[in-house]
């Protein structure tokens, strides 16, 4: 459950203004948050419990690494 909260909480980064209160409230969908979970727990458990930015950024470190539908999410989403 933490994962597809953190997941959510990523997604809202990349996003500014008023339409961040909206992403917030549909914190990314539902594929979107299982398409990173896996990875969010193989690359960067060690950073899970840490801020949203510091998973971002371990996912960021690992892009070469993510699987194609997270690295995906992350480009759909301006990261």
């Amino acid at each position: 459950m933490r994962k597809s909260f953190l997941v959510a909480a990523l997604l809202s980064l990349s996003v500014s203004g008023g339409a961040m209160a909206q992403q917030q409230q549909h914190s990314g969908t539902p594929e979107e948050q299982k398409a990173c979970a896996h990875d969010v727990q193989k690359f960067c458990r060690t950073v899970m419990n840490e801020s949203d930015i510091t998973v971002l950024n371990c996912l960021q470190q690992n892009r070469a690494k993510l699987t194609k539908s997270c690295d995906h999410v992350l480009t759909d989403h301006g990261q």
